[in-house]
């Protein structure tokens, strides 16, 4: 960590030059990881979707769901 200290401008830029995360360490832990801003909004938007997906599933899995399709036509939609 303290390394990262006296070269956090070489760390940033390399995180964002290379779209790689840059793994901080103590001790010879990780313990922080420094992330370009557009690779963590994809992380994410990315965690968002497929947290999306599941509930769809579960949803889709469960006995009072309607397909789209019949509320459409129920609803004189279609």
């Amino acid at each position: 960590m303290s390394e990262a200290r006296e070269h956090l401008a070489e760390v940033i830029d390399s995180a964002q030059r290379t779209g790689e995360p840059v793994y901080l360490t103590r001790r010879g832990r990780a313990v922080a990881v420094v992330v370009d801003p557009v690779v963590f909004e994809k992380l994410l938007d990315d965690a968002e979707d497929a947290l999306d997906r599941a509930e769809l599933a579960l949803a889709r899995n469960e006995d009072d769901y309607i397909p789209w399709e019949q509320v459409k036509g129920d609803l004189g939609l279609s």
